[in-house]
């Protein structure tokens, strides 16, 4: 299925992407009259979306083998891969004293729950269990964890204070450099790398004339300042 409408893009987005991604949505819409609809999953529930016929015209997965998968199986078009962010995992709390910035946190275990969003749907939630085995802390904390199909739903389970903390991505919590809320372990490269994010234009879109400029309008400096604000690089 074809989309020959130039006025109008429906972008898929990654649950940790999302805020970013309305910003420069309505930055695109202001400067050039084109309407974004957005649609934010888990990029497993968004991957099982496209593959079943949403009509999306580009995808923003949360890892960098999810939009190759989908041009190989012919629902995307390999040449337009790029990436568009590298995100990084933290440890959160909506608790201001729980999260010590070094982590050590977890290995006390002095806490009732830990949000993880779910592995098979999230690659934030596989950074989060990268963690928990880098620390050999898996068979310990296993009954504490709590799941959502998306970091969005981690975030929620923290924030409400159902889970006492969770792995959630950086751009949730913090915005121009500071700590909007609660206190954060930020995970260091060494122990779980940088997530590298990828976008690419699915067969949906192969005629969206509007889809080239937009992307062009990814790289501009007001684009990459949104990223910067958001703590991607």
């Amino acid at each position: 299925m074809l989309n020959a409408n130039a006025d109008e893009i429906s972008l898929a987005v990654a649950s940790n992407f999302s805020a970013p991604a309305k910003k420069i949505a309505a930055l695109y819409q202001q400067k050039t009259g084109v309407k974004i609809s957005l649609s934010s999953a888990g990029t497993g529930v968004l991957y099982n979306q496209i593959t079943n016929g949403a009509p999306f015209d580009m995808l923003f997965a949360a890892d960098d083998t999810t939009t190759h998968k989908l041009a190989q199986n012919k629902f995307a078009m390999e040449s337009t891969n790029f990436t568009y962010a590298r995100g990084q995992v933290v440890l959160w709390s909506a608790d201001p004293k729980l999260v010590d910035k070094n982590g050590t946190v977890l290995q006390k275990g002095a806490f009732a729950h830990l949000a993880v969003a779910n592995p098979k749907l999230a690659p934030y939630g596989v950074a989060g269990y990268s963690v928990l085995q880098y620390y050999k802390l898996l068979p310990k904390l296993q009954n504490k964890i709590v799941t959502g199909d998306n970091i969005s739903v981690t975030w929620q389970q923290v924030a409400s204070g159902s889970a006492d903390l969770g792995f959630v991505a950086l751009s949730q919590v913090s915005y121009q450099g500071k700590l909007t809320s609660g206190s954060m372990w930020v995970v260091p490269t060494s122990i779980v790398p940088l997530i590298k994010q990828d976008a690419i234009v699915l067969e949906h879109g192969r005629n969206n004339n509007a889809l080239p400029s937009f992307i062009k309008f990814l790289h501009s400096a007001p684009v990459l300042q949104i990223l910067h604000d958001y703590g991607y690089q």
